[in-house]
């Protein structure tokens, strides 16, 4: 396991599915762990509630609003001044349907921009922008592989998309700061063992019916995720900086 001893991480959407599981994996790594959450607060203290209270920290905060990445990273910063790794997780996962109308469109693509980039892009700023004037800092930034061939769901244009687009920013950050000790890792889970998961296999024929196309005949453990998360977390692998990594069992190779 990573030591993450001494080191403080930011988590988004630490509450449920994979981000708590990343929240529970650093947690066991030592690290002092800034849990933000949108609504759901049971799940974020179920998340945190192995972790020591003297480094653990709850935030409530709502990143479809305007500005909220910001305020997230003003707020974080005020419980611990020096934040080692920000792990942007948070994201919806919205119909956007081609045939739909036009102001389930329109809403889809609002809420979706602005909960997967637009907030994220602000809060990524502002950690940039102080792991840089501190000499190094580390940006974890979870994908997905529906970025790199395209969701298999046609009605989640906007979460394609805006997966696509948030680690089309990661990538820039890491070659733009590389030299300033600025590391930043992608990661591109496929299909992952959580509720928004399931709810969307339901609507393209079933969990059964999407398990039949994976390589591996199962689902990706978010487990795992987390136990990766701990270990970009640890620095101990610097040359991976710039990487996307794919998690999905074989399923889609590039």
């Amino acid at each position: 396991m990573s030591d993450l001893t001494g080191r403080t991480v930011l988590v988004t959407g630490a509450s449920k599915g994979i981000g708590a599981e990343i929240t529970a994996a650093l947690g066991r790594a030592g690290a002092t762990v800034l849990a933000a959450y949108g609504s759901d607060e049971a799940g974020a203290r179920a998340a945190t509630a192995a972790i020591p209270e003297d480094r653990r920290h709850l935030v409530a905060l709502d990143l479809a609003a305007p500005g909220a990445g910001r305020e997230l990273w003003e707020r974080a910063r005020a419980w611990r001044e020096d934040i080692d790794v920000l792990v942007c997780n948070a994201a919806v996962m919205l119909d956007s349907p081609l045939n739909g109308d036009d102001e389930e469109w329109d809403a889809a693509w609002r809420q979706t921009l602005a909960v997967n980039l637009l907030e994220p892009a602000n809060l990524m700023r502002s950690a940039v922008r102080d792991f840089v004037a501190r000499g190094g800092g580390t940006l974890i930034v979870l994908s997905s592989w529906a970025a790199q061939r395209g969701s298999g769901n046609p009605d989640l244009l906007a979460y394609a998309a805006s997966k696509a687009a948030v680690k089309a920013l990661a990538q820039t950050l890491a070659r733009a700061h590389a030299k300033d000790g600025l590391l930043v890792y992608v990661i591109a889970p496929g299909i992952v063992r959580t509720r928004m998961s399931e709810i969307s296999a339901a609507r393209v024929g079933g969990e059964e019916a999407v398990t039949a196309t994976l390589a591996m005949g199962e689902w990706v453990p978010p487990q795992e995720i987390g136990e990766l998360v701990a270990l970009l977390a640890s620095g101990a692998v610097r040359h991976l900086s710039g990487a996307t990594l794919d998690v999905n069992g074989a399923t889609y190779i590039r």
